[in-house]
């Protein structure tokens, strides 16, 4: 599993990042020095635990940072720039859980299993999600629908997060906001063109399984372990969601 999600945020780093950057808009000099905390950050994913890998993640930290300062240069808090403000923070939430990984330090108490795994769920769910959110709030000009989804899909995010603090059932309450922004989202995409369904159809799954997963852990009911997780969740989102989606509105945007 370890290898199939340093793949997955791999992936996130170095390409759906500066992907989602670029659309964002942030200034070319966020964009141009990218690489140099995103690879960095990436490779201390691949070394043993300890001060090498904390201190290259600590590089990436200061760069999401830099980052999440541009939320606070949005004007107001519709849902729209909710959605923006938090595509914003995310990334710097994923990289002070992958500090705090890379240094065998377990931040809050938690297992660093669990921070392993909130570094790709703030990648995803956390960055590139509200980030689709609030572009298809804005292609969809603020529709009633398009708000509920530029919303739920953020709130259900710090619902989850709240969940690891607190329960597998407030964790649960936030998969279940998160999937039906999702679901929203998708079915304001599903457009012509095929990264857009593809990205819309993928939603489908993806998120059914995270409401599967979330439910088991409440409840203890049949749901798949995290290494089939990571293989069919994570991958399909990082390659069918995130990265088709991505590639569909820079084409729409361009």
């Amino acid at each position: 599993m370890t290898i199939l999600v340093n793949l997955i945020v791999t992936l996130g780093m170095l390409v759906i990042l500066p992907l989602g950057l670029r659309l964002l808009g942030l200034p070319a000099a966020v964009r141009t020095f990218w690489p140099l905390a995103a690879v960095p950050g990436a490779l201390s994913l691949w070394l043993p635990r300890g001060a090498t890998a904390a201190a290259l993640a600590g590089a990436y930290l200061v760069m999401t940072l830099i980052v999440a300062f541009q939320a606070t240069r949005r004007v107001g808090w519709n849902p729209r720039e909710l959605a923006i403000r938090t595509a914003l923070v995310s990334p710097a939430v994923a990289a002070v859980a992958l500090v705090a990984e890379r240094a065998g330090f377990g931040l809050f108490g938690f297992d660093l299993d669990v921070l392993a795994l909130t570094v790709p769920h703030f990648h995803y769910a956390g960055f590139t999600a509200a980030l689709v959110a609030g572009l298809v709030c804005r292609d969809k000009s603020d529709s009633v629908v398009a708000r509920i989804a530029a919303l739920t899909v953020p709130v259900g995010t710090e619902i989850v997060l709240i969940g690891y603090f607190v329960d597998d059932r407030v964790e649960l309450l936030g998969a279940l906001v998160l999937t039906a922004g999702m679901w929203l989202v998708g079915w304001l995409l599903w457009r012509d063109g095929l990264l857009f369904r593809i990205s819309s159809g993928v939603l489908v799954a993806t998120m059914a399984l995270a409401l599967l997963w979330a439910t088991g852990e409440a409840f203890g009911t049949p749901h798949l372990g995290l290494t089939w997780m990571a293989a069919t969740h994570g991958v399909g989102n990082a390659l069918g969601f995130a990265l088709c989606g991505l590639l569909a509105w820079k084409k729409e945007l361009a």
